[in-house]
């Protein structure tokens, strides 16, 4: 638990805001979007600025080519696709992925995150094992590297997929099992292997993937060993990073990570259950939300997280509980309503959805769902399936969303005035220029300077003229 929380709750109205200079910017609590009046200002991170004002005809180019980590968490206007789902290893997947380039840039998406690139013992990439091959049931590295290069040259960026948590052994040792790495680069031996999934390093420093062997990464040898993996990655062509069960390992060390292979944007899994009781869902996950706010705080504020909050309540909100979109203190109850600057929020991936269907998203209410992360702070990811495999509709529509988002300029931090929050419908006015609704219910905005930007089947978004 970090020292510093419960963390308060900020006001969108003041929190989010511009700064115009940077005397005021000296004087800013950056952390978790928030007031100045919390004692932890001297030790905030200069990674949370308020976004800049760049403008989106030059934003791409200007992060790509940017070489300072905080530049994109500064600038707030990422969009983000999850480039695969859990059946793409069978697709040839790279160079199906590279034809689609044009249309993601096109689209507005500023990164894809890739599937694991590793050799893994698992062909889906999550049980990896000769980290440096990467030849993979994805394809070869030749065609990895082709499809890292037509992003580079449309101006998107590539998101590896960190599975360091974890990694399967070539030989027999300390107990018969596979918890030695001889023949392959890093050939670690089971010192590397946490004693509680049978190596012989320490403790695990956080949850367990039973089953496999898991790192150990408070062994330095073991850190300046992924580091230089890392630094390698960036190398070939990766510029951003997400890592893979978060809750395996000390935050800290992700921190050590990012600070050693500097990718320009990061984003961590940290998921847990909700809080449920006998009838469902609770109201207040508050006790949630702030897991993954500490998990973020000691990452010493490099990384984002998947907003697991936001997703939980939306999936039940859209059923008919619009009502569960507002918290008590009258901001969005996920994580996005904290820390927006570091909430990536999401419908589905490949784990809650596609063919695994651990934790999906209601299938009828899909578009009621990118409407609302599509128009609200936070950092939007849209999903592979339903962008490419849903249909051309779909597809549209979501493209129609992002279009709204990057012209009116919402963007991580932007404010939100929630309206409405019933049953049957919700609205919000996002920033200065965009309202929406989603759900049965009927409402528009009053003024005649609001005009319909775009809408569907239970949603409808305007925009100022």
């Amino acid at each position: 638990m970090n020292k510093f929380s419960p963390i308060p709750k900020a006001d969108s109205t003041t929190a989010f805001s511009f700064l115009p200079n940077s005397a005021e910017k000296a004087r800013t609590n950056p952390r978790c979007d928030r007031n100045l009046s919390f004692p932890w200002v001297s030790l905030c991170s200069i990674f949370d600025d308020p976004a800049s004002n760049l403008s989106m005809g030059n934003y791409n180019n200007t992060v790509e080519e940017s070489t300072d980590p905080g530049a994109v968490l500064r600038n707030g206007r990422e969009i983000l696709l999850q480039g695969f789902n859990w059946e793409s290893h069978k697709y040839d997947w790279w160079r199906n992925l590279e034809k689609k380039v044009p249309d993601i840039a096109k689209s507005g998406f500023t990164s894809v995150w890739l599937p694991p690139a590793s050799n893994s013992f698992s062909p889906e990439g999550y049980l990896p094992q000769n980290l440096y091959s990467l030849n993979s049931s994805y394809g070869s590295q030749q065609l990895l590297k082709a499809l890292l290069q037509k992003l580079k040259q449309c101006k998107v960026r590539a998101m590896a997929d960190i599975v360091i948590n974890h990694r399967i052994g070539t030989t027999q040792g300390h107990g018969g099992l596979y918890n030695r790495y001889d023949g392959i680069p890093l050939a670690w031996d089971e010192h590397a292997v946490t004693s509680c999934t049978g190596g012989l390093g320490n403790r695990s420093t956080g949850d367990n993937f039973h089953g496999v062997p898991n790192i150990d990464h408070s062994q330095h040898f073991v850190r300046k060993d992924i580091i230089g993996w890392l630094q390698w990655l960036r190398s070939v062509g990766f510029q951003d990073f997400r890592f893979d069960f978060a809750r395996g390992y000390l935050a800290k060390y992700v921190k050590e990570y990012i600070e050693g292979a500097k990718p320009l944007f990061s984003v961590g899994e940290y998921w847990d259950s909700c809080n449920y009781n006998g009838y469902g869902l609770d109201y207040n996950q508050d006790s949630h939300r702030q897991r993954i706010i500490n998990w973020i705080d000691a990452t010493g504020q490099l990384s984002t997280a998947f907003d697991f909050t936001t997703k939980g309540i939306l999936q039940e909100a859209v059923k008919g509980q619009f009502w569960r979109l507002r918290d008590p203190q009258g901001k969005p109850p996920g994580v996005m309503g904290w820390w927006p600057s570091r909430a990536v929020t999401f419908i589905d991936n490949h784990d809650t959805g596609s063919t695994q269907a651990h934790w999906p998203f209601p299938s009828n209410h899909i578009m009621e769902g990118y409407a609302y992360i599509l128009t609200h702070p936070g950092i939007p990811t849209v999903f592979y399936d339903h962008f490419y495999d849903w249909g051309d509709s779909i597809h549209e529509q979501i493209v129609k969303l992002m279009d709204v988002r990057r012209r009116q300029g919402i963007h991580s931090r932007s404010s939100v005035r929630i309206l409405e929050a019933q049953n049957n419908l919700y609205s919000a006015i996002i920033g200065e220029n965009v309202s929406m609704k989603i759900g049965d219910g009927s409402w528009c905005p009053t003024g005649r300077e609001w005009t319909l930007a775009t809408c569907g089947q239970r949603y409808a978004v305007w925009q100022k003229q």
